[in-house]
């Protein structure tokens, strides 16, 4: 039995306020005699006062009619998914995807209908999606449609397959990570039944392409949820990604930690900045720490887990077709995120020359150093503190302008040949030496004064 939900305006009622563009094209359908709907996450979005950028409508009209009539209202059509009664219409720049009202038959490849057929209502329709939180619809001039208890999962903050949960999963295995990532960003807690067969038939995430993996879990891990995700999650994350696996319930046995690995990664990933390299960073940080644990004592060790971690790491975004250079900023993180940097300028200087003077990756370091810390118990505060004088410190370089590259030197290649170095390879190494007397303070980043270094280095 379907709920109808008065949408009356009122300054305690939350307003749909759809882009004028979507209610041009619910419009120009309804003159021409066939329903239109707005459906989905705009509606799931638009009642939790969250803003509002993909506007999908279901409609009573073939992708034909559809077609036909929204080119005569002056949109731009585009056959994106005609195959399954779907067509992008776009005016002032603003896409909808327009789609039939549909039935799907079965999903043989555990990702796509084999057969899309015509629904004639719009809630045979809803019947049809994932979570009833996205299983609703509404109309601007009539009312808000909730066929599956999706308004009061919204006002509890809950995620519920509509209808069986493992027969939501087994047609397309992407809804199990598309449910975890709406509980990282929303906050949502996700239903028993629906998490336990999320577990049951995490396998058929092998149906799933590596890129669409990767777009979901680039969204999960920005989220501002993303712990309480990962944490219920790790069983369902770890069939995509089971070198992560070793890392749950894993004891780190030191007064430092007060979580197993994976909760520490967790929250480590919570407390990074939501940029998609921090989060991937955080996230990859510590998983090489069951391969390299032993006990000394009574106390844990994990020395060269870093090392461990960029190798697994490495594997898991090669795997999931990350690109190469994405994906080497990551490890170069993950190699350097234990490599102590002391509150000097020398050592704030040495760290930034190891990754080449380049500004956002040492940021991003800092950032991946704090949440890591913050992870930690609260015997690792004074860490913390540390880490805001490498920060300061890191401030005051950047205002003075110094060198931490080659490329950021006062002098180049071409000044040392000046000075009557034969070009090969010594030119590169007096420039190395000159870089690092900059580093050491031993001479300024200055064009005459590197050169009379350059030429004290050439009369040794």
């Amino acid at each position: 039995m379907c709920r109808m939900l008065s949408m009356k305006t009122s300054h305690e009622n939350i307003y749909i306020d759809a882009a004028p563009e979507a209610l041009d094209a619910i419009d120009a359908l309804q003159e021409c005699g066939y329903e239109a709907w707005l459906v989905g996450g705009c509606v799931r979005d638009a009642l939790l006062e969250r803003p509002l950028h993909d506007f999908d409508i279901a409609s009573s009209a073939p992708w034909e009619e559809a077609e036909r009539i929204l080119k005569t209202a002056g949109f731009t059509i585009h056959r994106t998914g005609e195959k399954h009664g779907t067509i992008t219409a776009v005016k002032n720049d603003i896409p909808l995807e327009i789609t039939m009202f549909r039935h799907e038959g079965s999903y043989g490849d555990g990702r796509h209908p084999d057969v899309v057929e015509p629904a004639r209502t719009i809630e045979e329709d809803l019947a049809r999606r994932d979570f009833t939180i996205n299983a609703l619809a509404y109309h601007p001039a009539r009312e808000l449609l909730d066929c599956h208890g999706g308004m009061e999962d919204l006002q509890t903050g809950l995620i519920r397959a509509v209808g069986n949960p493992d027969e939501r999963f087994k047609e397309d295995g992407l809804r199990i990570l598309r449910g975890l990532r709406l509980s990282a960003e929303l906050g949502f807690r996700i239903e028993d039944a629906t998490l336990q067969a999320m577990c049951a038939c995490k396998m058929c995430l092998r149906n799933v392409s590596s890129e669409r993996i990767t777009a979901e879990m680039d969204r999960l891990l920005k989220g501002d949820f993303a712990c309480q995700a990962l944490l219920v999650a790790i069983d369902v994350i770890g069939s995509i990604m089971p070198e992560l696996v070793a890392c749950k319930g894993f004891n780190q046995h030191t007064p430092y930690h007060i979580y197993d690995v994976w909760e520490h990664i967790a929250y480590t990933v919570s407390y990074a900045k939501p940029q998609r390299l921090n989060r991937w960073a955080a996230l990859l940080h510590d998983i090489g720490k069951p391969g390299a644990f032993f006990m000394e004592g009574d106390r844990g060790h994990f020395y060269g887990h870093s090392k461990i971690s960029v190798v697994l790491g490495r594997q898991i975004m090669q795997r999931l077709k990350m690109s190469p250079a994405f994906i080497e900023r990551v490890l170069l993180l993950v190699k350097m995120h234990d490599m102590p940097i002391m509150a000097t300028p020398r050592s704030v200087r040495r760290a930034l020359a190891k990754l080449d003077g380049d500004t956002e990756l040492f940021e991003a370091l800092l950032d991946l150093k704090q949440a890591d810390t913050r992870a930690h118990s609260p015997a690792g505060e004074e860490r913390l503190h540390e880490i805001e004088q490498v920060t300061a410190i890191y401030h005051e370089l950047l205002e003075q302008d110094a060198a931490f590259s080659l490329k950021q030197l006062a002098i180049s290649g071409r000044d040392v040949i000046g000075l009557g170095v034969e070009q090969g390879p010594l030119v590169g190494k007096l420039l190395d030496c000159a870089l690092d007397a900059v580093i050491d303070e031993q001479v300024a980043n200055d064009h005459d004064q590197l050169l009379a270094f350059i030429k004290t280095r050439l009369t040794d």
